[in-house]
């Protein structure tokens, strides 16, 4: 029997966007269906359960932030944000409301693929593993240990913190307040200095060339991301 084909949604009130979407997903074998407003959306994702949703914010009556919030009531569905709107408080925004990634208009097909491949492994990860590996890296979140290439990486507390919560969000763009409010409390809100230093100080030691990163990547203004693939 073959393999039931991955079914993406795509919220756009655009009609040139939805059209060009759906040709380029369905020529890489995804089953597409689209929505063109925010309750639209809503009602799709219940009735035909998508695997991933392509969502932009400026849409007629609930906006794309809503409609995240709403989604995230109820589902874990992964959200791609594509949006024209190139303004770092919006992508904070959509991130923080839980959508998984946001990407700028014009894209290029090819980087809106790799990240829709990113988001869909991410969210058939087995969740009950401890260990987690990309490349050279591992984590054992059973143990509370780092190793890089084989070799056992000494970690202060903060920093393991730091990596623990990206770890169980790996592949998820994670903004500066949320990994500030996971890893220190909800009153270090300000405090990107705590959070730059930390970042640095743990590409250090897990970073092959820290300023290069590999794994642990800056998404600008906005926050980090670990990435799943290497």
């Amino acid at each position: 029997m073959a393999k039931d084909r991955v079914r993406v949604l795509i919220v756009d009130d655009e009609r040139a966007i939805r059209r060009f979407l759906n040709a380029a997903l369905t020529a890489h074998g995804y089953d597409v269906f689209e929505a063109t407003t925010g309750e639209e959306a809503l009602t799709a994702a219940v009735a035909r359960r998508p695997d991933l949703i392509v969502l932009d914010l400026g849409l007629p009556g609930i906006d794309g932030i809503e409609v995240t919030q709403r989604l995230r009531e109820w589902s874990q569905v992964p959200i791609l944000v594509l949006s024209v709107r190139e303004w770092e408080g919006d992508k904070v925004e959509a991130l923080d409301a839980g959508a998984d990634d946001y990407l700028t208009k014009p894209f290029g097909t090819g980087e809106l693929l790799a990240r829709m491949r990113v988001a869909l492994r991410r969210a058939t990860q087995p969740q009950a593993t401890p260990l987690f590996r990309v490349g050279d890296l591992a984590v054992d979140l059973a143990r509370r240990s780092v190793t890089f290439a084989g070799e056992e990486i000494a970690l202060t507390p903060t920093e393991y913190d730091l990596l623990r919560v990206l770890v169980q969000n790996a592949g998820k763009v994670l903004t500066h307040n949320h990994l500030l409010h996971q890893v220190w409390g909800t009153g270090y809100g300000g405090e990107l200095h705590l959070l730059r230093v930390n970042v640095s100080n743990l590409r250090r030691k897990i970073e092959p060339i820290p300023g290069r990163p590999r794994y642990i990547v800056t998404e600008p203004g906005v926050g980090y991301r670990l990435r799943l693939e290497v």
